[in-house]
């Protein structure tokens, strides 16, 4: 290595670093010392490429070699750098970086910075240091700062000092490295140095007299600054703000750098985002528009509660600026502006007022976007599209009076040689959006000029604008002929070319899928909107979206199409394909694949609606084989369209005997089983009851042994033991369907039946009785059996059962048969109430019952029973049980539905009482009439409801929790209703978030001492309605001031409170990154408790599971911040990420959370 031949050298070297690389390399003392040396030596060589061999092995050295020779070889770097021949000096430096990046245990990195830090900084303030060193010094030294900033916290300060002396230096180079430097510094530093750091930088822009370009490092700096920190930067945003915004506007003409350079240093408080570094150019005005353009967009995404400011100020600006001449700033604008409108569109959920935008602003917009579509660029002109496609999504029907002015637009994009594909596709996609989302006669008169550039890209060669102008071909087969009565368009000279157009496509195989499926489903539309004018192109057609049905590609999308031409109101003539078809759909429902059983069965059940008439039995009876299969409890949609497509078959007057048969033997034992699930709801239980009673309709199957299997599910078996209280419920709504299509005669005996079955006291039986006394209830429902002496008589008798679940059936049972017949039962209900103490609470739900059946149904009240039931609620507005209070709210609640004009006054008056537990209870009824469909209480209650929700600041906590909750109930319902109060309501809600240690007590239960917190329930309470608040009213909310310190504080709780809490963070990373981010790092801490907390060794499996659901909980929420982080953020959660990378277990489980 030492010889006078450079190649040697070189050879030598390049054999070295082999040998260092190899795993198995170890060194003693003494050969350490020696490679130290050599190493060294060679870094001086005078061979280029020597040298650069030298440095590389450094990196295995450093890995390999003992701590003391390390910071020995440091300190000679140190010298060389700062001490040696100019010419040595740059590979000194990258060896010091390439040592400083290899050092990986927290001694050796301390024992490095004891040499190190004192010679850089020696470097960059010590006199006589030439430019090149302090640049080289201030590299090196970012480098350290990056990654151990934290280990140097005592000589923070003479870091700080000696940096910010060097903002002043007079080379621009040392001025730049400086700033980096700070920012990696600043990280790490605590608040007061932070602190101390942002007052030198604002007091140096404060000087009047000091050049402009020391202005200009100084507004980076502080754009640094407050992006290296994020959320700490917080408090000195008062004293920059100002300084910035009058260098914003009192900047010299000539000086437009200094102004750009402001707005980023706002932006950056904005959004920690990284501003580009622009060329320098001649005309820099057009940066400064850019910057302003990125700044807007970045107020735009960071502050949605600023808006409808914006929205005022901003658009008509952004809309003038459609104009600009640079390219570059003109997209940015064009992003600004997309930016208003999604935000527009995310904030109000499509409630935006759209007609005050439409009037001012529209005819602007469209004028200018017209003037960018004829430019020569296609750069714009894609960019304008995107401004269109954006404004037609947020704002549906925005444009119907403008499309004649954008049609030239769109065929010019169309049929421009120049045109490229990219411009083609937004072009047709724009032209998508705005055939589906106005009324087709809008378009009529452009017809002609639409379809033929439309129909000519279908014809194109890139498959990606041929599925496009499928699309739109879809689109307009609906528009030209909306319905078929006709609509006074003479739609048919286009019936033929369109047709001819697509089926070219379809019958074309070698093409893309995407481009096969679109065409399928285009041709569906085609037939089933034109197919009485195609009578002859019919079986040309047919059979090849048959074929389509048999390729596994293309199969489900050819189903979803015949289901199309099905429901046509034109009975298209499908003869020639229908027996094929049927038989093939049949065969799908066996199929793997979910979405294809699910369209086959719509697609069926609409050929069998249409077409029954043509399709053999004998195909009936195979359908019914295989559906049979498809009903069960695991997959409750597919049962539901199973059973309704059984129904439909039965319902068709030629079934036979033999159908008739197949549905019992095969679909009603499957149908038995369904019932007694506990999971059966909604849809399916519906399909199930039109299940029974059409088996009773279709007269093959007597009701008496429909009536026995019904009721013997209800047996409790040997085998599966009791059963499951909704399945109960799911069997008596059968039975009552079933008693209702049998006719009256059947009905009467049912009912003698199950009142027998009550009056037999023998009470060993409490499933039987609990099962009659529902069938009763249903059966009561639909039906008034007041013919039946005395039923209310014999049901109440049940109140007196030794089991709870027999009562509370009673109570159901009793307020349904009340419904059959109001003016009977009702007053006797009222009556009961008044003189039955021990029953109160059973009969008050017997009421419930009656009152929300009323409030569904819509139907009214007599006057007098009104005035008698609301005094009566009224009443035991302060019952001491909790239960009797939570029904009697109900009750309120839902009254309010039916007679609003009444219950909102006396509910206000309430709100006022001197018992807590009245505030309370009429709190809560307000949040039961507040339903999702639109009520007449609405407006009648809209200018009371602040009197209601600010009792969120009550004194007492039950009270409290109960504003609460119906907040949370009016923001997921109604959020229009309170938008205008949530600026006084939310710093309110905000402090039910908080741990009260005036509600935690300590309860002496004698061995040992309990805490309790009376606080958590409205902490979780609160939780959950900020939670839903994001959801409907995030225009009103600024995160930021949400995030810390309340949610940081939350996600310290309980466990109740940590779960909505980790939810809340997930939301908040999806729609508020900017917010997020800005204060990540004092986040993470929390988060890695819960990550890391271990139960104790005694745990029962309870607290195990718990602290499982809970750690899952917790990595759900880092997930969502790992995918807006990217990367760089935070130290703080960068180090999280490789805490969880490296323990086995916690990986396994954030990888299956992650792919979720």
């Amino acid at each position: 290595m030492t010889g006078k031949d450079k190649d040697y050298r070189y050879m030598a070297t390049s054999d070295l670093l082999n040998e260092l690389s190899k795993a198995t390399f170890k060194a003693d003392a003494d050969l350490e010392l020696k490679l130290k040396n050599i190493i060294i030596q060679q870094l001086d060589d005078a061979a280029g490429d020597v040298s650069g061999l030298a440095v590389k092995c450094l990196a295995p050295l450093v890995r390999k070699m003992s701590e003391s020779r390390v910071v020995e070889m440091t300190s000679q770097l140190c010298d060389k750098l700062l001490n040696g021949k100019d010419q040595h000096r740059d590979t000194a430096s990258i060896a010091l970086k390439t040592v400083v990046a290899e050092v990986s245990t927290q001694s050796l990195a301390q024992s490095i910075l004891c040499i190190l830090t004192p010679q850089l900084i020696k470097g960059i303030t010590g006199p006589g240091m030439g430019t090149e060193i302090k640049c080289e010094c201030l590299d090196i030294l970012c480098d350290v700062l990056h990654k151990f900033g934290s280990l140097m916290a005592s000589d923070h300060e003479l870091l700080l000092s000696s940096l910010l002396s060097q903002l002043s230096s007079n080379q621009a180079s040392v001025r730049k490295k400086t700033v980096a430097c700070i920012a990696s510094l600043s990280s790490s530093l605590s608040d007061d140095l932070l602190a101390k750091a942002t007052v030198e930088v604002v007091t140096n822009l404060k000087n009047k007299v000091a050049k402009s370009e020391m202005t200009r490092t100084n507004i980076q700096m502080i754009g640094a600054l407050s992006r290296a920190v994020g959320y700490r930067f917080g408090p000195h945003l008062g004293d920059t703000v100002p300084v910035l915004i009058n260098y914003c506007t009192n900047a010299s003409e000539n000086d437009e750098e200094l102004r750009e350079y402001s707005l980023q240093a706002l932006e950056s408080f904005l959004l920690s985002e990284s501003a580009n570094e622009y060329t320098d150019d001649e005309d820099i005005s057009w940066k400064v528009r850019r910057a302003a353009a990125k700044c807007l967009a970045a107020l735009i995404v960071s502050r949605p509660e600023m808006l409808s400011k914006l929205y005022d100020e901003a658009c008509p600006k952004l809309i003038d600026r459609f104009k600009e001449r640079e390219e570059n700033v003109k997209m940015d604008v064009f992003n600004t502006f997309i930016e208003l409108l999604r935000q527009t569109g995310n904030v109000t959920k499509g409630q935006i007022d759209g007609n005050e935008m439409r009037q001012q602003e529209l005819p602007k917009i469209v004028k200018s976007i017209n003037r960018q579509l004829r430019e020569k660029s296609i750069k714009t002109k894609v960019g304008a599209f995107s401004v269109l496609k954006e404004l037609v999504v947020v704002l549906p029907n925005c444009l119907a009076d403008h499309i004649g002015s954008l049609i030239p637009g769109i065929e010019k994009a169309l049929n421009d040689k120049s045109s490229t594909s990219n411009l083609k596709i937004e072009a047709l996609i724009f032209t998508r959006l705005v055939l589906s989302s106005h009324s087709p006669d809008v378009f009529h008169p452009y017809i002609k000029a639409l379809s033929a550039p439309v129909l000519s890209a279908v014809g194109e060669r890139y498959y990606k604008v041929t599925a496009e102008a499928l699309r739109v071909c879809g689109e307009l087969v609906c528009v030209v002929r909306p319905n078929i009565e006709g609509s006074g368009f003479d739609f048919r000279p286009y019936v033929h070319p369109i047709y001819n157009g697509i089926m070219s496509r379809l019958i074309n195989q070698d093409q893309d899928q995407e481009v096969k499926e679109c065409a399928i489903s285009c041709m569906g539309l085609i037939v089933s909107k034109f197919g009485d004018h195609l009578n002859a192109e019919l079986p040309a057609c047919l059979p090849v979206l048959v074929d389509r049905m048999g390729n596994e590609i293309t199969r489900l999308t050819a189903v979803k199409a015949f289901a199309v031409i099905a429901a046509s109101p034109l009975q298209v003539d499908l003869s020639c394909v229908l027996d094929h078809v049927v038989a093939e759909l049949t065969t799908f429902l066996r199929k793997a694949n979910r979405a294809l059983r699910q369209a086959t069965l719509g697609t069926l059940n609409s050929l069998i609606v249409a077409y029954g008439d043509k399709i053999g039995l004998s195909a009936y009876e195979v359908i019914i084989v295989e559906l049979s299969g498809l009903i069960s409890d695991s997959d409750l949609h597919m049962t539901a369209l199973a059973l309704e497509l059984c129904c439909t078959l039965m319902g068709d007057k030629r079934s036979s005997q033999s159908v008739g048969l197949a549905v019992r033997n095969k679909v009603l034992p499957q149908a038995l089983t369904l019932v007694k699930s506990s999971l059966l709801q909604g849809q399916a239980l519906l399909a199930l009851q039109n299940f029974f009673a059409a088996l009773v309709y279709s007269a093959n199957t007597s009701f008496d042994s429909l009536l026995e299997s019904l009721l013997s599910c209800a047996k409790p078996s040997p085998q599966s033991g009791g059963i499951a209280k909704q399945a109960l419920h799911s069997i008596a709504q059968c039975v009552a369907v079933l008693c209702l299509a049998a006719g009256d005669q059947k009905c009467l005996s049912t009912v003698k039946m199950l009142t027998d079955i009550l009056k037999d006291d023998s009470s060993s039986n409490s499933a039987k009785q609990h099962l009659g006394l529902l069938c009763l209830g249903e059966i009561g429902r639909r039906k008034d059996l007041s013919i039946h002496a005395h039923i209310e008589n014999i049901v109440i008798e049940s109140f007196q059962s030794p089991f709870e679940e027999i009562k509370s059936a009673a109570s159901y049972a009793l307020g349904n048969i009340a419904v059959g017949n109001l003016p009977k039962y009702l007053p006797f209900i009222l009556d009961q109430i008044d003189n039955q103490q021990k029953k109160q609470y059973l009969l008050l739900h017997s009421l419930k019952e009656v009152i929300v059946r009323q409030s569904v149904d819509k139907a009214e009240f007599q006057e007098s029973s009104v005035e008698k039931i609301l005094n009566l609620l009224f009443n035991h507005c302060e019952s001491e049980e909790e239960g009797v209070r939570n029904v009697v709210a109900e009750c309120l609640g839902k009254i309010a539905l039916i007679e609003p004009v009444k219950l909102v006054p006396a509910l206000k008056v309430r709100t006022t009482s001197a018992a807590a537990f009245t505030r309370a209870t009429v709190v809560i009824a307000v949040k039961y009439s507040i339903v999702e469909r639109p009520e007449k209480i609405d407006e009648i209650i809209y200018p009371e409801i602040s009197s209601f929700l600010m009792l969120i600041k009550d004194n007492d906590r039950h009270v409290r929790r109960a504003a609460v909750l119906a907040l949370s109930t009016f923001a997921h319902n109604k959020p229009n209703l309170i938008k205008g109060l949530l600026p006084d309501l939310l710093p309110l809600l905000y402090d039910q978030t908080i741990v009260k240690q005036e509600l935690i007590r300590t309860v002496d239960l004698g061995p040992f001492k309990h805490i309790v917190d009376d606080g958590l329930e409205l902490r979780k309470a609160a939780f959950e309605c900020v939670d839903t608040l994001l959801d409907s009213c995030l225009d009103q909310l600024n995160p930021s001031s949400f995030i810390v310190p309340y949610l940081k504080s939350g996600l310290d709780d309980h466990y109740d409170v940590k779960m909505p809490c980790h939810l809340i963070l997930s939301k908040l990373a999806d729609k508020c990154p900017s917010a997020v981010l800005a204060v990540l790092d004092s986040l993470v801490d929390p988060l890695q408790k819960t990550i890391n907390f271990k139960p104790k060794q005694d745990a029962v499996k309870q607290e195990v599971d718990r602290n499982e659901d809970m750690i899952r909980s917790a990595l759900r929420a880092v997930a969502s911040l790992n995918r807006i982080s990217g990367g760089d953020c935070s130290v703080k959660f960068k180090s999280l990420m490789n805490e969880i990378s490296k323990s086995q277990t916690l990986w396994d489980k954030y990888y299956s959370i992650r792919n979720e």
